[in-house]
């Protein structure tokens, strides 16, 4: 049971972060009277909530999926998954916030990297997930076959 409910938890993740950062995120500043501002008053209370939600689901999957060795791949990519996320959490978000903060209040702040640093570890998460999800799965039907 422990492990069809890391795989939920996988899956569901590897949702969440498709449907809101690659869909929900670029799509809201496309929408009638949304202003930069308003947009990114939006994007904040989404990206944090969404944040709480990761950390929520990677702790289910660790004490799902703990203790493991880190010899197998399963194990290798859901410890990346970990490291990319408590980057984004303690480092690149509270800089995105501040910068988003900045804007609010009507200042022009520099130009950084950071916003695509996160896209391109919110891809690679993705990509982690839906890789461990297909192997979790897969070991899945292996462990049924030949029980």
């Amino acid at each position: 049971m422990k492990k069809l409910i890391a795989i939920f938890c996988v899956i569901f993740w590897a949702g969440l972060i498709c449907g809101i950062s690659f869909l929900e995120a670029p799509l809201k500043f496309q929408a009638p009277g949304i202003t930069i501002r308003l947009g990114l008053g939006i994007g904040q209370l989404v990206f944090q909530a969404l944040n709480k939600i990761e950390i929520v689901l990677l702790l289910i999957i660790l004490a799902c999926s703990l203790p493991a060795p880190l010899k197998n791949i399963c194990s290798i990519l859901l410890f990346s998954v970990t490291i990319l996320l408590m980057i984004d959490s303690f480092w690149l978000l509270p800089l995105l916030d501040e910068r988003a903060k900045l804007v609010l209040a009507g200042h022009a702040p520099v130009k950084t990297y950071h916003h695509i640093l996160y896209i391109v570890i919110d891809t690679i998460k993705f990509l982690i997930l839906v890789a461990l999800g297909f192997l979790n799965l897969k070991s899945l039907h292996h462990e049924k076959r030949y029980s």
